[in-house]
């Protein structure tokens, strides 16, 4: 299993590691319905972001490695450790996703649709699909960063629950900027110009996409829990936009990937993760040895 140093780009912590945790969590629990406190909204807003990552961080994983030709010794082992660590996110949300069916939930509608978006995105050049997974991946790493922060987010949840949420936001923040380093060598080439209108105008699609589908998708969940209308609509909405309020507490981050000269570790948020494996057991390969660049 690949252990990355990322030094590639200048503002890129020259000592971050991309370490893939073997972790596997509630396997012998039966996981509650409304297993975030006994709240159906919190619990529809976790449960569709989670139906979406096996299918996504495949898409992640598939659209990152059409390019690792381009990539020199050092962004190619990170592609390797960015890989494994999304392959076992896969794992882990589908079993989560099984126990949410267990309890009663139908994703079959929310997993159409992210196939649905997939599919359009990947009929467009490759290139697309790198800047898609780009973009997606800031999202997923300022709602990491968000999770941390602020432990309120999952406060009161079942503890495997948490556990999970948790150890996917570590690995989703040390491995933040590799697709945009992947995305910034196969741009190389392009004007300045060029290279944010792109990025820009992909940003702006992927954010009307998943703020629109995630909603759909916890409406979904909560009319399956026979909760309709407005008693689903307004307190779903604030537990989105008002408290805890995760999407509003990630709009700063947010607009600053249309900043000149943005890059994801432009903020070292290292801090929010010091520590964690000391606290959490989990099963490691032995690493391979690490690829450095000369620059």
């Amino acid at each position: 299993m690949s252990v990355a140093s990322l030094k590639r780009v200048s503002v890129t912590p020259k000592d971050l590691t991309i370490t893939p945790r073997d972790r596997r969590f509630g396997r012998d629990e039966q996981t509650p319905r409304w297993w975030h406190g006994g709240d159906p909204y919190k619990t529809a807003l976790f449960n569709c972001l989670s139906a979406t990552f096996p299918k996504g961080e495949a898409f992640f994983v598939e659209s990152v490695r059409k390019f690792r030709d381009v990539a020199d010794e050092q962004l190619a082992g990170e592609i390797r450790a960015f890989t494994t660590q999304e392959v076992i996110h896969s794992r882990e949300h589908l079993a989560f996703n099984s126990r949410a069916a267990d309890a009663g939930y139908d994703l079959t509608e929310l997993e159409r649709r992210v196939e649905q978006r997939l599919a359009l995105t990947r009929s467009r050049p490759p290139i697309v699909s790198l800047a898609a997974t780009m973009a997606l991946e800031h999202f997923t790493a300022m709602l990491a960063h968000e999770l941390l922060k602020t432990p309120r987010h999952l406060a009161g949840a079942d503890q495997a629950s948490a556990d999970l949420w948790r150890w996917h936001a570590v690995e989703e923040i040390e491995h933040k900027g590799v697709a945009y380093d992947t995305w910034l060598e196969a741009t190389k080439d392009w004007t300045r110009a060029k290279r944010w209108k792109i990025k820009a105008l992909l940003m702006l699609y992927v954010t009307r996409n998943f703020i629109v589908d995630r909603t759909a998708g916890a409406i979904e969940l909560l009319r399956q829990d026979g909760i309709t209308r407005v008693r689903a609509w307004i307190p779903l909405l604030w537990v989105m936009w008002g408290r805890p309020g995760v999407f509003r507490k990630v709009f700063s981050a947010w607009a600053k990937f249309f900043l000149p000269g943005f890059h994801p570790w432009n903020e070292d948020d290292r801090a929010l993760i010091a520590g964690w494996d000391s606290e959490y057991d989990y099963r490691q390969e032995p690493p391979a040895k690490r690829v450095r660049s000369a620059v």
